[in-house]
């Protein structure tokens, strides 16, 4: 038990604890649990195997006690440092007489009891005698006084803390962070998509620009000029190179020169 209770405390200090669940940690009497536990709201002592409760430490703020599914025959009196108990689960243990239940007559705010599969749910009139000794009483087994079955809202309630209320807290806080984180995400994602988009676009418009460029007409009629003045003088030099022909410019000029003399 002492083992399991250091796994619980999860490095926080005793009176800093106001659940704690020490449900089938093997022990059959109360160890390491101590008054330190001074702010202890609801204990839950489920299947341990206790066979008393001798020890058991003065928990004033204590409101929910679970000993269900043990062995315990009597030694409820070691629970009178729990003045506030107001919710008491004894169902599965070895309690037979009323005798046992005599120390709970004292407990001012107990108002639920839960006996069932113990032998005293055997005794005759055993409901009207139990209601009978312990005054406070409300509800016993899950019913009331008159076989009205407790509300499932006092259900619920029985055994809140500050604590739940702050791990709700905790909780909301973490999935509003992790909202927050998601919208990022997603913002983050829309830039990127429009960047992208942005970036093929502009691509898109350059190849367009590529595929329609047309030469300028200016330089296409340089072209077509530099290409005749090509063909004649491949013309030009076609002519002189036919064997006992001269150029046509050279043979005017011979004859002209013969005339004048």
């Amino acid at each position: 038990m002492e083992k399991r209770l250091e796994l619980e405390r999860r490095g926080r200090n005793p009176d800093q604890i106001k659940e704690l669940n020490l449900d089938n940690a093997r022990s059959i009497n109360i160890v390491g649990l101590t008054d330190e536990y001074c702010n202890l709201e609801s204990l839950s002592l489920i299947n341990v195997g206790l066979t008393n409760l001798k020890g058991f430490p003065n928990l004033p703020k204590l409101c929910k006690l679970e000993l269900s599914d043990n062995r315990l025959t009597n030694s409820l009196s070691e629970l009178v440092g729990c003045p506030n108990l107001k919710t008491l689960n004894l169902c599965g243990n070895k309690i037979s007489d009323f005798e046992a239940l005599e120390p709970l007559k004292d407990f001012k705010f107990l108002e639920n009891l839960d006996l069932f599969s113990c032998d005293i749910t055997q005794t005759e009139n055993y409901r009207e005698k139990v209601f009978n000794l312990i005054p406070s009483l409300k509800y016993l087994d899950g019913f009331d006084c008159d076989d009205k079955e407790k509300d499932a809202s006092e259900v619920e309630d029985e055994g809140s803390s500050d604590e739940d209320d702050l791990n709700d807290e905790e909780e909301s806080e973490l999935d509003d962070e992790d909202d927050d984180l998601d919208e990022a995400s997603e913002d983050e994602e829309e830039e990127d998509v429009g960047l992208s988009a942005l970036i093929e676009d502009q691509i898109d418009e350059e190849s367009d620009n590529e595929e329609n460029f047309e030469p300028n007409e200016t330089n296409g009629d340089h072209a077509s000029e530099d290409s005749d003045i090509e063909s004649d003088a491949d013309e030009s030099k076609d002519l002189s190179g036919v064997s006992g022909q001269e150029p046509r410019g050279q043979k005017r000029k011979h004859e002209a020169e013969e005339g004048d003399e």
